[in-house]
């Protein structure tokens, strides 16, 4: 008796250091850690922000105080662009399940990811974006870290993130290519300078172009360099780092023409995430006055995206003012512009913000439950629960 009380404590214990062993390498979720001092400054240029794009810019544009101005639009047209918006994150999702959660990934991870946790990954990964800078890399570590813990193996989490961002900007360079040599050459209505038009397009012509010189790199890249570099030097070494990043890069383009190759029904899904955005900025102007071509939202509309790049929280200021500098420059009147705009971006940037903390704190506990399972599958666990005990 007290040799099966000794094996099943000594097997206890063996399960209780392997999970204490497997806790130990878990890899946290991604966070922002701040100061009070941060926090402050946060809050403080937020709000600043806010209270010049909706108060102050509309008094210099003549366009009185917007808060009051949106209250006078059309309430149908807003209405829709709020459901237009919901419509975009409804294909985010769908996209992000025609990326990630397909047949050919391990078994456990196609169990874990149902569409509820679909929706918890994707809207929590929006708001890291939206609320902090770095042009959303915040989104995609928490989105990777998401799929890494539901059991997909970290390079190929790597490779379909890569392929998930392509297939997504492929919208975007497509759009302004295409509609910077419709509205260029006089094909689409709207007009515009070279400036507005011809440079867009050639950008993106540019892009597509390195996008496909990616794909020509030989698969085996990554384990040429690391061979060339086998020697002791450190430049041999930072060559085997970073000949990584373009063998990863090269492996994610490469897999998202695959996929668009594949004609899945779920890549219509970045069609309606740029598609149905675009709207809600037509439906504004819509709620304000007569808009302009759709062909002129169209660029101005992906113009003023690129304020995301700017170094702030979900491109606060620098997309406002990227739109509607675009708008102005076509000729659209700038009252009209301004009131458009700012409706638009209080749809598209603080509409997902609250849903999207609620889904931040689920996501937490969903990932806690797949630990607790990992926990109760792990070999130690298992043996301890098989061992006999004694009772006394």
């Amino acid at each position: 008796m007290a040799g099966s009380v000794q094996s099943g404590g000594r097997a206890g214990n063996e399960g209780q250091d392997a999970a204490r062993a497997r806790n130990g390498h878990e890899e946290e979720m991604p966070r922002v850690r701040l100061t009070r001092r941060q926090v402050f400054a946060f809050t403080v240029f937020i709000l600043s922000a806010v209270a010049f794009l909706y108060f102050v810019l509309p008094k210099l544009t003549d366009a009185g105080t917007t808060v009051h101005r949106i209250e006078r639009g059309n309430t149908w047209w807003i209405i829709a662009g709020v459901v237009l918006e919901m419509l975009s994150f409804a294909g985010y999702v769908v996209l992000f399940r025609s990326i990630f959660v397909t047949r050919e990934h391990p078994q456990s991870h196609l169990e874990r990811i149902g569409w509820l946790e679909s929706y918890e990954i994707t809207m929590a990964g929006l708001v890291a974006t939206r609320l902090f800078a770095a042009a959303g890399a915040g989104g995609v570590a928490l989105t990777a870290w998401s799929l890494r813990r539901s059991g997909m193996e970290p390079r190929l989490v790597a490779c379909r993130m890569v392929a998930f961002i392509v297939i997504l900007y492929v919208i975007y360079a497509g759009s302004l290519l295409v509609d910077g040599l419709g509205l260029g050459t006089g094909l689409f209505p709207g007009g515009g300078s070279f400036a507005l038009t011809y440079v867009p397009a050639i950008v993106a012509a540019v892009l597509f172009a390195a996008a496909g010189a990616l794909t020509l790199l030989p698969g085996d890249i990554e384990r040429r360099m690391e061979r060339w570099a086998s020697g002791s030097g450190r430049l041999t070494r930072w060559v085997a780092r970073t000949a990584t990043i373009p063998a990863l890069t090269a492996s994610g383009v490469r897999t998202a023409f695959d996929v668009i190759r594949s004609r899945d029904a779920g890549l219509l899904g970045a069609l309606a995430w740029w598609g149905f955005d675009i709207s809600v900025l037509w439906a504004m102007f819509h709620a304000f006055g007569s808009p302009p071509p759709f062909t002129v939202i169209w660029m101005a509309y992906f113009i003023g995206t690129l304020g995301n790049l700017l170094p702030l929280p979900g491109g606060l200021g620098g997309v406002e003012g990227g739109m509607i500098g675009a708008f102005a420059a076509f000729g659209v009147n700038l009252e009209l512009a301004v009131l458009a705009v700012l409706s638009y971006r209080a749809i598209s940037f603080w509409l997902p913000t609250l849903p999207g903390a609620i889904a931040y704190f689920q996501l937490r506990r969903t990932v806690a439950h797949w630990r607790e399972a990992e926990h109760r599958e792990s070999p130690g666990v298992r043996n301890a629960a098989a061992e006999p005990t004694a009772t006394v």
